[in-house]
Formats: C-alpha cells, structure tokens, sequence
C-alpha cells in the first residue's frame, strides 16, 4: 500500500470538526459540532480558546472524543477569541454578552437544550446561563471554576489583590509561551512538546494586549448573586491541589448552588483541560448518563509496528491480478508467521500493510527486520515504522498517538528499511539492536520535532 495507513486513526490527523458559524447581533461566533450522544453538552472553557487548534494536541483530542463518546459535543470560541469576530478595540465584554454568544450556538446547532460544562473562566458564563435560562439547560457542571476571585470582607478565600496585581504581570509577560504550565498544570510543566503547544494555543486565541484586559475582567466577575437561582442538576468537579483555583472555591459553589454536589478530585492541574482528566471525565459521564464508563483495561502500553509493500502500484499493475493476488497471500502469510514467533498481535491487515502490537519493544524491531529481510525472497520489499506508546482499544481496533506515529515513523522509512522512533531506541538499550541517527524530522499531524533511528542490525 503506498497510501497511509488510516487503522484507528482518531479525528486527529484527518481534520478536525468544520467550524461553523452563529450570527448575533454583534457579530459571529465560530462553533463545533461533534459526537452522536443521546444528550448535548455545551462546553464553555477558558476565556482564551481556538476551536481549531485544540485538535492539533493529541491529548486534547482524546480528551474531546471521550466527550464525544456519550454526547453531542458543542464548542465554541466566545467573542473576542479565536475565530469569533473581535471586540471594539479597548472594550470588553459582558457575561450577558458571552451568555447571548451560548445562546445562539445553541440554537445553530440545532439543541432546544444542553448540559453545560463551564471549565475554569467558563464556570461564571455557565452558572449565568444556567440561572438565566433553566428551559436550555439540562444540567451544570462546573470544573475547576469559582463565584468570585478576589477577596472580599464576605468571601474571605479570595485572592489579595496584591496577589492578583502580581498574577496579572506574570500572565502579561508569560502570555503566548509555555511558562503558564508552572501554575496551571506545574506537574508536567517541564513537557518540551505540553509546553510548545500551549503557546501556540495561547498565540491564536487571543492578543497579549486583548488577553491583558480579558484577565483584568475575569479577576473583577462576581456571580455569587446567581447561585442560588440555579435550579438545575449540579456537580461541581475540583482539584484538590489547584494552586489557582483553590479547593475552598469549589466548596463555596457546592455550598451555595441547591442541590449541587461536590467531587473533590486528585491533582493539580486545571490547564489545559486534558491534563489528569480520566477521573474527571469518568464523573461527567456517570452524571450525564447514569453510567459510570466500564473499568476496562483498553489502554496499554505497547510498541506499535507498521509494515508496507513499496511499490505495490506498480507490482500488481506489472504482474497482473491473479498473479500479484497470489503474492500477495504468500507475503501476508510469512508476514503474520513472523509476528505470531515474537509473540505479536496482528491488528489488521488492509491494503499492502500490516498493523502489529508487540508488549516488548526489542521483539517489535527484531520481527520488523525479519520481515524486511524475509520478504526479498519473494521479490518485494518492504518499509516498516516502530514506536513504543499508550494504545486505546476499541473493539477489535486500536487508536491513539502511538498508533498515528508508528504510521508516521514508516512514511520515513525507505525500501528494505526500518525505522525507529528516539523512543524505541532509549527503551531497548542493552538489547544489542544497532541504531543509525537518521536526524529531526518534522511528522505530518504531531506536534514537535522527533529523532528518528534506521535499524542497522537485530543485535
């Protein structure tokens, strides 16, 4: 097969959901659709966002795709960020501003009503919208989020406004860089790749000027008045250790909204939304739906390879149908011997290539040099891709990063070759596999830059 390899592939690396577009009075409001639960979901997050850029992270795809599991996913980009049409220059807007943006997305996508969930700056719109307008709303959830910031006589676990000063300096100076990571997310702020791709996010969502005066204005919102007029099912989701948004914030939520439930969460992270996020996702499907999802092991780590006929194309054109078809059962059936003797898992077999899993990385690159070598008695060649990761399965089909960048790593690869990612070759040290540096290379739909090794010898 001389095309990519689609096995399992998420939306991620194939497009993300078109964005659409909400006419208002004041302008547009860019939004997604996605998923085909029974029940909408309205997700209000961070004031700052990009409706596409967020699919460029594949933890962040997973993340939206596991909403996606059990509802008809909404997301938006208020106005003044992202693709939504600005501001007036200097102005701000309102909450009734941002709640008339939800509004309308709601009425685009076709949903007479929704289950908001509002992320941290997004809690306030939601609880507003939530008050405002029960008939749209299902139910509220609300994560990591607050009332009020600062500190007030009546609302003592409030920020110091000399605190709050100096958050807005480090937010003005750090704004479109990854540094933000140390307070939102600080146990995996030192990830090359998390951090490259917040800045990115950050850059495309808002100015650092529009991104100033919006921080001035979130730090001023107080919606304490609304909560006790919401009347809707509650859950309120909190980190435990949110440095940010600290724990009393959550239970002053709880306290006040009727009826609403606190789930005090483990972790500190609170941005990106992804971060830490299946116990969390687990408590958000369970209140949507009644069902907690299944305690299944369907991730593992596993070292993913791909294998491809070059020149397939031209082969079977050469040879004619029935004599390429039949060497292409004798290729398939010394491909799968060899990943039945490493002890491998034949995934799937379309096309020219095969998808294997392998729970040792050292078996995955021998039985890939086998197979290279092995298939020249037949007069093919072969390209094959490894690299060690967390697999999802689904079904009989397996998803996930790993699985995009072994079929990634192969593309690279030339005939006769295997390739490995840095991975790979850090997990297999000792083993006596030889490695070439074949250097940086840039993989169509991953962030970042990846060292890529050509396998030199099985050790």
């Amino acid at each position: 097969m001389d095309g990519e390899h689609g096995q399992g592939i998420s939306t991620w690396g194939s497009g993300a959901p078109e964005p659409r577009y909400a006419e208002t009075e004041d302008g547009a409001v860019a939004y997604q659709v996605f998923g085909a639960g029974p029940r909408d979901l309205l997700f209000i997050g961070n004031w700052a966002s990009n409706i596409e850029v967020m699919w460029e992270h594949p933890s962040m795809v997973r993340y939206l795709e596991r909403l996606a599991r059990f509802a008809r996913v909404i997301c938006f980009d208020k106005r003044g960020a992202g693709l939504s049409d600005p501001v007036a220059m200097g102005a701000l807007p309102t909450l009734e501003h941002w709640m008339d943006d939800a509004r309308a997305v709601l009425d685009a996508a076709g949903s007479a009503s929704a289950t908001l969930v509002g992320d941290a700056e997004g809690g306030p719109m939601a609880m507003m919208l939530a008050a405002s307008h029960p008939q749209r709303t299902d139910a509220l959830v609300l994560v990591n989020t607050f009332a009020r910031l600062l500190r007030a006589p009546d609302y003592p676990i409030g920020i110091p406004e000399p605190t709050a000063e100096l958050l807005l300096g480090e937010w003005r100076r750090n704004w479109g860089t990854g540094a933000v990571l140390q307070l939102t997310a600080p146990d995996v702020a030192d990830d090359l790749q998390l951090q490259r791709w917040v800045g990115r996010y950050m850059r495309l969502s808002a100015s650092p000027a529009a991104a100033t005066r919006m921080y001035e204005w979130v730090l001023q919102l107080d919606v304490r008045s609304v909560l006790p007029s919401i009347q809707v099912p509650t859950l309120v989701l909190h980190k435990a250790r949110n440095r940010h948004y600290r724990i009393p914030m959550g239970r002053y939520l709880a306290e006040h909204i009727p009826g609403a439930r606190l789930v005090e969460l483990p972790g500190t992270a609170w941005y990106p939304p992804f971060v830490e996020s299946d116990r969390l996702l687990d408590e958000v499907e369970e209140f949507m739906t009644g069902e907690r999802a299944a305690s299944v092991d369907d991730r593992v780590l596993a070292t993913v390879l791909f294998t491809d006929i070059v020149g397939s194309t031209d082969l079977a054109a050469r040879l004619g149908d029935q004599r390429w078809l039949d060497l292409k059962l004798a290729h398939d059936e010394l491909v799968r011997s060899r990943i039945e003797r490493y002890r491998g898992t034949d995934v799937s077999s379309t096309g020219d290539g095969f998808l294997a899993l392998f729970d040792g990385p050292a078996r995955a690159v021998r039985c890939a040099w086998e197979i290279a070598s092995a298939v020249r008695t037949l007069g093919l060649e072969v390209r094959a891709g490894v690299h060690s990761g967390e697999v999802e399965f689904q079904g009989d089909d397996v998803a996930g990063i790993a699985v995009h960048l072994a079929s990634r790593v192969m593309s690279h690869a030339s005939a006769g070759t295997v390739f490995a990612s840095g991975t790979v070759k850090d997990l297999v040290v000792g083993s006596g596999i030889g490695f070439e540096d074949r250097g940086i290379h840039v993989l169509k739909g991953v962030p970042g830059e990846w060292r890529l090794f050509e396998v030199t010898g099985p050790g």
